[in-house]
């Protein structure tokens, strides 16, 4: 091969290892991992496509799980995320607002509270009763023996915990002494034990949560009864408003003062408390008072990324502003 030969070969070999190069770089982006809750895994899909575009060479990773859960993945599997978001905004300084063993630091030490939700009864076209339920009926409907629910694992799910919230509630509010019992309570294996002192109940919950007989079905997110509700497995499950809405489903609106949405009765959903069975939860943790629905987000302290996280949470909190379909409602 003469020199003339020679040349175009040298420079094709270099562009080739030269690309080779940029391509490999190309395959390793900034990773920028998120835990959020289930509920608000279709806004942050949104988020995470409309991020990475304006971020070149960032991959935005989004791991869901009930609220409880999310939480957990930090503080108790410690894994690490660069952001945490969860739908109760009690949950982050009662569960993160502690030491952690192995940096010596809180796993860490604020939170910005960002949209709202409330409770709804979902349901469709083939749900038991669809063309009778209303706003004034729906206890009745629901305490039929036929009619199937299903709700959210408190243990693990904040959805869960508020649907048994709702349903005491709602006993002082229609007049139902035995709604809780009639829907819910009565079909645990053993049955869930309330004690009611004057207006204020609390709910024991055991470690292991056990549905008896076929009146009642539970799921570890309350996003995970939506094929349940669209497969007729169930007739009616206790959802957020903007998963309904999202998911294109029929729902019930509750009455304010038992849906968990409005300020105005936040002294009165304060009136019933939860006590979840885990007794890794026994020195915090472990009560959840009836709170007005806000969802909430932080970076945990040994995130790898807290810059990345603070545009990432910023950008998020600007788009809920935006009152954008399918989301949780904004802050006022």
């Amino acid at each position: 091969m003469n020199a003339r030969n020679i040349l175009p070969v040298v420079l094709v070999l270099f562009f080739l290892l030269l690309s080779a190069g940029c391509t490999e770089s190309g395959e390793e982006p900034q990773k920028l991992k998120v835990l959020a809750a289930g509920s608000l895994l279709t806004s942050f899909s949104e988020v995470e496509k409309e991020f990475e575009a304006s971020h070149p060479g960032v991959d935005v990773e989004i791991e869901g799980h009930g609220s409880i859960q999310v939480i957990r993945q930090v503080t108790d599997l410690h894994r690490q995320f660069d952001v945490v978001a969860v739908a109760d905004e009690s949950l982050i300084p009662d569960l993160m607002y502690r030491v952690n063993e192995e940096t010596g630091k809180n796993y860490t030490d604020w939170y910005l509270p960002f949209a709202r939700n409330e409770m709804v009864l979902a349901y469709t076209g083939k749900s038991l009763y669809s063309t009778e339920i209303t706003p004034e009926n729906w206890p009745d409907i629901l305490s039929r023996p036929d009619v199937r629910v299903g709700i959210s694992n408190p243990m693990l799910d904040a959805a869960g915990y508020r649907a048994l919230m709702l349903f005491q509630l709602a006993e002082e509010e229609y007049d139902r002494p035995d709604l809780f019992e009639t829907i819910i309570g009565d079909h645990f294996s053993p049955m869930l034990n309330v004690t009611v002192s004057g207006r204020n109940s609390t709910i024991e919950l055991p470690e292991i949560m056990r549905p008896s007989g076929g009146k009642l079905a539970v799921r570890d997110g309350s996003i995970y009864l939506i094929s349940l509700l669209e497969a007729g497995g169930i007739d009616y499950a206790v959802e957020y408003r903007s998963v309904a809405d999202d998911m294109g489903l029929l729902w019930v609106p509750l009455e304010p003062s038992v849906n968990l949405g409005s300020d105005e009765y936040e002294n009165n959903y304060e009136r019933v408390r939860i006590v979840l069975g885990f007794q890794r939860f026994s020195s915090t943790g472990r009560e959840r008072i009836g709170r007005t629905i806000v969802y909430a987000m932080t970076i945990p302290t040994d995130a790898k990324n807290p810059d990345l996280a603070r545009e990432f949470i910023t950008y998020v909190n600007e788009q809920s502003r935006l009152g954008r379909p399918g989301w949780p409602a904004p802050l006022d």
